[in-house]
């Protein structure tokens, strides 16, 4: 994947279908949803679909002890890579890709992110 996670394509899918993804806002779901999550917001489509919207939503106490343990400071850029990658999971498996909103485990940001955080 290209480190470009404003704009890129992710796929192939289960069906073989490559998928383009546009990055839209990220935010602070405090205010929003009143939940305390870094909310990351997508368009995706490919051909025979309409553009959907996809959140991904990203645990705020989980973001803070992911950073600690994998010595990255936590900054939207490092948001928008964990929320982009995790899309680009969700796409090539099919795993949540029905839903609008997906709220990451603690082991969807580990994968997101290429680390094991310790329990």
């Amino acid at each position: 994947m290209a480190e470009n996670f404003r704009f890129f394509e992710a796929g192939p899918d289960p069906f073989g279908r490559t998928w383009q993804v546009e990055f839209r806002w990220l935010q602070t779901a405090i205010s929003i949803r009143h939940a305390d999550t870094v909310d990351v917001k997508f368009i995706i489509w490919t051909r025979d679909e309409p553009k959907q919207e996809k959140v991904i939503a990203l645990p705020h106490a989980l973001l803070l002890a992911l950073s600690v343990e994998a010595k990255h400071e936590l900054t939207d850029a490092w948001c928008l890579k964990l929320a982009a990658r995790h899309l680009k999971y969700m796409i090539e498996s099919g795993e949540d890709l029905e839903k609008t909103l997906v709220t990451l485990t603690k082991e969807d940001l580990e994968r997101a992110a290429g680390v094991r955080v310790p329990a």
